[in-house]
């Protein structure tokens, strides 16, 4: 009986070790950061994968140091929007090296993990939970001003491993103006206040569209729902983004459209947001 509870007392003792050392290298890593936001949306379809990524790069223009964490485990988008090919690599540190957009970008992603693109991730919450760790504690992010974590839509496993983990990490919500995409953010704003995440900020996407044949601008989605709902539960509005072929084309083709298109509206708008999301930082 004594080697028994030996042996098991043994095992749980190296899984003690084990948690214990992710758990350190995880705040290693997190030290390193200055900022930590988490982009969510209450809905899938209103844009949270192209705002996360264009803040990312807008961001990186001004000459910040920007790592993009794609936690979005089922539907991982982050590296074609960037034109980012291959795997991911061990760096100098022999910790895995993250995929270089730029000088000044550079992202993780589970599909930089995956030698089949097409394969569907088939994972539980605790494998989910553990994958996440790894992407903040196994990778060398090095210093970093802005950590941009692209999660899915809804508050399920991934939101709340990023709550649990990264205790200091802020929401930026994205919504669309039309009611339906506004109900599903009070529910995003919930589960913050739920979880004690700090909402740092709203931004309203698809917010008008300037018809290219009369430069009329014309509310597809409605009109300013996000900014009234920002005023009415008291958190920062960041922006509104117009909506815009060009976002669709380059995501696909895997293009910045902040670089493209710089003089167009939704450049502009992200780079306002960048601006604003910079002096509130206070960096």
């Amino acid at each position: 009986m004594e080697i028994i509870h030996s042996g098991v007392s043994c095992g749980a003792a190296k899984q003690k070790m084990k948690k214990d050392a992710q758990d350190s290298s995880v705040e290693g890593s997190l030290k390193k950061i200055k900022q930590k936001f988490i982009v969510m949306s209450g809905k899938g379809g209103v844009g949270k994968t192209s705002t996360s990524v264009n803040l990312a790069i807008a961001l990186s223009n001004k000459g910040f140091k920007v790592g993009l964490m794609d936690v979005d485990l089922h539907g991982p988008d982050v590296p074609r929007m960037l034109g980012l090919n291959g795997m991911l690599d061990m760096s100098k540190n022999h910790k895995l090296a993250p995929m270089k957009y730029s000088e000044k970008l550079s992202a993780v992603s589970i599909e930089a993990l995956t030698p089949n693109k097409d394969d569907a991730i088939i994972w539980r919450g605790p494998i989910k939970y553990s994958a996440i760790k790894q992407f903040i504690g196994d990778v060398d992010w090095g210093e970093l001003d802005f950590l941009i974590i692209d999660s899915p839509p809804g508050t399920g496993d991934e939101p709340l491993t990023i709550a649990q983990t990264i205790r200091d990490a802020k929401a930026i919500i994205v919504t669309t103006p039309q009611e339906v995409s506004l109900a599903d953010v009070r529910k995003s704003i919930n589960f913050c206040k739920t979880v004690k995440m700090e909402v740092f900020g709203l931004i309203e996407n698809m917010s008008g569209f300037i018809c290219p044949h009369c430069n009329k601008d014309i509310d597809l989605f409605g009109a300013g729902g996000g900014e009234k709902t920002a005023r009415e539960t008291g958190i920062e509005f960041l922006g509104k983004i117009p909506f815009d072929q060009n976002v669709v084309s380059c995501g696909d083709a895997g293009i910045s459209l902040i670089d493209k298109h710089s003089g167009s509206p939704v450049a502009m708008a992200f780079d306002g947001i960048a601006d604003k999301m910079a002096k509130l930082a206070g960096i």
